[in-house]
């Protein structure tokens, strides 16, 4: 069968290459073509037609000064679809493009796949009306959606979320404490771990504020995650000031250290799975934030959070994004251990209530079955 994909930020290439691997042990003469980063292109053994490093675009404003590459983006993928003529398309979470494209590939009657739903439940609820008309079949990840869409009486699958098969896989393979910080040459301090995210505005509108606290913790080292999607050159003023920044050793780096400071997003959710006591931290431009308030409808904006449905970690927004509210809570991460253990408790009960492993294994099975089926 032939699948093309289609993930347009790091986590999608993540989740995305996972589930690749599990249809090639169930469909052995798979083919794919796809938009997406380097772990798709590991798995599948080809470039990606457009690389995720072209296509990750974060805030309303960021979207409408790059709304001609946005559009040029999604001229390129139809041609390809339409050259490599899949028996499904998957669409891997990525809404403000990928909706588009289910709309487009029903009207070409191409069938459409969705894993990861859009944040329908967040805004946008008119968007569910859309996915029960493009979209086949729609796998959700995590367990509130599944209810949320019978009340719009539409019927999705939940699989489990995909980051628990990621973690797992990786585990064996994780060094001893002592081995990483000798292979990264850290100090030994104590380590505080530093998540700025992995789009250029995260890194310039954020490290800094998160890094300003570092005088207040002059017995902790703090170790910077960086990403790969970005140019080296975006680091080089840590180096400079003597901070380290290490390269594809996130989950290590989570399970070495003894807090973190976390940019809203998978990472905070990669986080409770790691069982790391963390801040979470987001800043947008203030015009952007303006707009989302008026439209997002939710309590929270950390995953941890949204799915206990209850503040389990502490959540820095905007104008609270500072290094005096960083640092305070820090020191109840680090010094205070009730306060402490009542979060390592929460983030046990949260990876029962995520379903366990398999997530990938049990899309992949729904995806070889609905390709198979004209």
């Amino acid at each position: 069968m032939k699948y093309y994909i289609i993930a347009g930020e790091a986590s999608g290439d993540l989740h995305a290459g996972n589930c690749m691997k599990e249809i090639k042990k169930k469909d052995p003469s798979a083919q794919f073509a796809f938009t997406g980063g380097g772990l798709m292109e590991e798995v599948s053994g080809r470039k990606a037609d457009i690389n995720i490093r072209e296509m990750a675009f974060m805030g309303f404003v960021n979207v409408l000064l790059n709304i001609r590459t946005i559009n040029r983006n999604f001229k390129i993928v139809k041609e390809q679809i339409l050259k490599f003529r899949p028996d499904l398309l998957v669409l891997v979470d990525y809404p403000g493009f990928n909706l588009r494209m289910a709309k487009w590939a029903w009207e070409q009657g191409i069938k459409v796949d969705y894993y990861i739903s859009p944040t329908v439940w967040a805004w946008k609820e008119n968007r569910v009306e859309q996915i029960k008309k493009y979209v086949h079949k729609l796998f959700v990840i995590l367990p509130f959606e599944e209810a949320f869409y019978q009340r719009h009486n539409h019927k999705v699958y939940f699989v489990g979320h995909p980051l628990i098969d990621a973690i797992e896989q990786q585990r064996p393979n994780f060094r001893s404490k002592e081995s990483f910080i000798k292979e990264n040459k850290l100090s030994g301090k104590p380590i505080i771990a530093v998540l700025p995210g992995s789009r250029i505005q995260e890194i310039e509108r954020m490290l800094h504020i998160m890094l300003e606290v570092i005088p207040d913790f002059k017995d902790y080292e703090f170790v910077v995650a960086g990403s790969t999607n970005l140019p080296a050159s975006r680091y080089e003023i840590l180096h400079k000031h003597g901070i380290k920044v290490v390269f594809n050793q996130t989950y290590e780096l989570m399970l070495h250290a003894e807090a973190g400071v976390i940019k809203s997003g998978t990472s905070t959710l990669e986080s409770g799975l790691m069982r790391l006591p963390q801040v979470v931290c987001y800043k947008m431009a203030k015009l952007n934030y303006m707009i989302g308030k008026q439209v997002v409808k939710i309590k929270y904006i950390s995953l941890v959070n949204l799915i206990m449905d209850k503040p389990i970690v502490k959540e820095l927004i905007q104008d609270e994004l500072n290094s005096a509210n960083i640092a305070k809570e820090l020191r109840l991460l680090l010094f205070d251990k009730t306060y402490r253990e009542t979060m390592l408790n929460e983030y046990d009960a949260l990876i029962k209530h995520l379903g366990g492993t398999g997530a990938s294994e049990r899309l992949a099975t729904h995806l070889v079955e609905d390709a198979s089926v004209k």
